[in-house]
């Protein structure tokens, strides 16, 4: 079974999460669709973080849930033209959004953008919230399972999020080439498998970090289900499904496991399934990923 988020859980630190998380770390779980229409008894702030522009939170959304397109939480560094805001401009986003720094975030997205809910619970466990869950089977799930609606927009105050960086999260670029080739290190590349091959050419060079291993961010969710009834990309499958997938390809939990993409959005939802979901103790995202790599003189490898 899946870690998941239970009505009690809502109500409290959730009881599954590591000993290191609930000593000051970030604990990120499923949410099921009737534990996520109790969110606000449990405490929870909600935010929606569909793309804009917001119609489709207007037409609907979770009671009391905040509109944050998933877009806000990035933008150009000087260096690089999307990458994550600094924590001071990200602590000013998420006070706008009533969100403190001790708050428990409920998030979800729609549609495909399940890499829009992962990349926001990522730079809330960035940001030291404590508590982060993901609504499992975004909103077209929750509406299926007939959980209340509303177009009611919330009233409420700022919080006050005091600007926080976790570092050991992710790997910049200068700490990840002396790890490249190593063999207790393992790359783990979702893009789709024409960027992965570099038969796309949309990069400025194009290919994969060398000894990256491609494992595709659709695999790990319901997004390709032939069961058009069950096919849903923010339905994650099984605990032991992804254990098999991962394992299969030498993923495995003694090694450090880095995640690399194209912006850092795809590499999230691995990210979260690897550390959060599976509990592997080494797992780092490749903020820069491709966008940045590729720009570089360093290696390129092309083909599976």
């Amino acid at each position: 079974m899946l870690v998941a988020l239970s009505a009690a859980a809502l109500a409290a630190v959730a009881p599954w999460a590591p000993a290191s998380a609930q000593a000051g770390g970030t604990s990120i779980g499923l949410v099921p669709p009737a534990d996520a229409a109790a969110a606000k008894a449990g405490g929870w702030k909600v935010l929606d973080v569909r793309p804009v522009p917001p119609l489709d939170y207007i037409g609907g959304h979770l009671p009391d849930a905040v509109h944050i397109s998933e877009q806000a939480f990035r933008g150009p560094n000087g260096k690089l033209p999307y990458q994550i805001w600094p924590a001071t401009d990200l602590a000013n986003l998420l006070s706008k959004a009533g969100i403190s720094n001790k708050d428990k975030v409920l998030v979800y997205s729609d549609g495909n953008n399940v890499l829009g809910s992962s990349l926001v619970a990522y730079i809330l466990e960035k940001s030291g919230v404590p508590t982060v869950g993901i609504l499992d089977g975004g909103f077209s799930g929750y509406k299926a399972a007939g959980q209340a609606l509303t177009k009611v927009f919330p009233s409420y105050k700022p919080g006050v999020f005091k600007p926080v960086n976790n570092p050991k999260i992710s790997i910049t670029l200068k700490e990840l080439l002396p790890l490249v080739g190593k063999a207790n290190v393992v790359i783990v590349d979702p893009r789709p498998k024409g960027l992965f091959e570099g038969t796309d050419q949309l990069f400025i060079r194009n290919g994969h970090i060398p000894g990256a291993i491609n494992i595709t961010w659709q695999s790990v969710t319901e997004a390709n289900n032939p069961d058009e009834s069950l096919k849903n990309a923010h339905k994650f499958k099984s605990t032991e499904a992804l254990r098999q997938l991962f394992e299969a390809r030498g993923v495995t939990p003694d090694k450090t496991i880095i995640v690399s993409c194209s912006t850092g959005r795809e590499a999230s939802l691995q990210y979260i399934v690897l550390k959060h979901i599976l509990k592997y103790p080494n797992v780092r995202v490749y903020e820069g990923s491709w966008t940045e790599y590729s720009a570089t003189n360093n290696p390129v490898a092309t083909g599976p």
